[in-house]
Formats: structure tokens, C-alpha cells, sequence
């Protein structure tokens, strides 16, 4: 009986020190899930309301980027655009979507043989967007955040 109430005391002393909760600094616990997230992924991609109707995160995707190049491409056929030799080139535009779903042209990256023919190609672009729908702003982890990406944009001009 002396062993094993001896043994009770030694487990009852020891065992203290399971009880004992380590703190957690917040900033470290912050910093540990940072590392955790793919900063170039968002959850549900920018859209219009026409996108909506997909659950499918690249058919949004898909949806948006057609959608965008088909305003682009109508805007751009209204234009009377006049050139002296036939144009077939890509241009690439740099967009961003802020958090409120204001879309904004970072940079547009031509080659010379469509800045000489049709200088005034940039402000054409830009004009585009004028008559768009609402964009909604992609969602990383419930919250809305701003996005940029590339969109290549075909020329071809007889």
C-alpha cells in the first residue's frame, strides 16, 4: 500500500506539468498562417454578372476574360481605324481590379509596327472599358481583394 500511494505522489507531482499551457504569441500563430497562404490564387475570380451563373472557378474565369475581350474587340471594331499595311500582332495589357471592382490598364506592351500604325491605340483601349458592367472583385478567404493580370489582346488589321 506504501508503493502505491508513494506512486501516486510522484505521479501527482509530475504530472503538473501537463497542465501547464504554453502561450502563443499571436504574431508568430499570424506570421505561421501567412506562410500557409498561395498569394497568387484567389478563391473566386473577378466576374461579371454574367458569370455568375458558374460554380466552376476557371469557367468564371473563362466567362470574365471573354466577356472583357468581347468589349474590348466591340469597341474597337466601331473604331475607324485607318492603317497603310496589314497588322496581325499582340499586344499584352496589365489590368487591375481593385477590392471595390474598379478596373484600372496598369501598362499596355505593343510592338512599333502598332504604335506606328495606329498611335492612338492605348487611349482606344482604355475607351473600351468605359462601357463596361460591373466588375465584381475576386474573394481570397471571404474578403475582397485587388487582382492584376495580363490580357493579350490580338490586332488584325487588313
Amino acid at each position: 500500500m506504501k508503493y502505491i500511494s508513494l506512486f501516486l505522489i510522484f505521479f501527482c507531482l509530475n504530472s503538473c506539468d501537463y497542465f501547464d499551457k504554453k502561450k502563443v504569441n499571436a504574431e508568430d500563430l499570424l506570421n505561421q498562417e501567412l506562410k500557409t497562404f498561395n498569394w497568387n490564387e484567389v478563391d473566386v475570380y473577378p466576374s461579371f454578372t454574367t458569370c455568375d451563373s458558374s460554380d466552376v472557378k476557371e469557367e468564371r474565369k473563362q466567362c470574365f476574360e471573354n466577356t472583357l475581350s468581347s468589349y474590348i474587340f466591340r469597341h474597337l471594331s466601331k473604331q475607324n481605324i485607318i492603317v497603310s499595311e496589314e497588322i496581325d500582332d499582340t499586344l499584352k495589357m496589365k489590368i487591375e481590379i481593385s477590392d471595390q471592382g474598379i478596373l484600372k490598364v496598369l501598362s499596355i506592351e505593343n510592338s512599333k509596327i502598332i504604335q506606328k500604325q495606329i498611335p492612338n491605340i492605348d487611349t482606344l483601349l482604355i475607351a473600351s472599358f468605359d462601357s463596361l458592367p460591373k466588375v465584381y472583385p475576386a474573394i481570397k478567404r471571404g474578403q475582397h481583394v485587388k487582382t492584376q493580370f495580363e490580357l493579350p489582346v490580338i490586332i488584325k488589321v487588313n
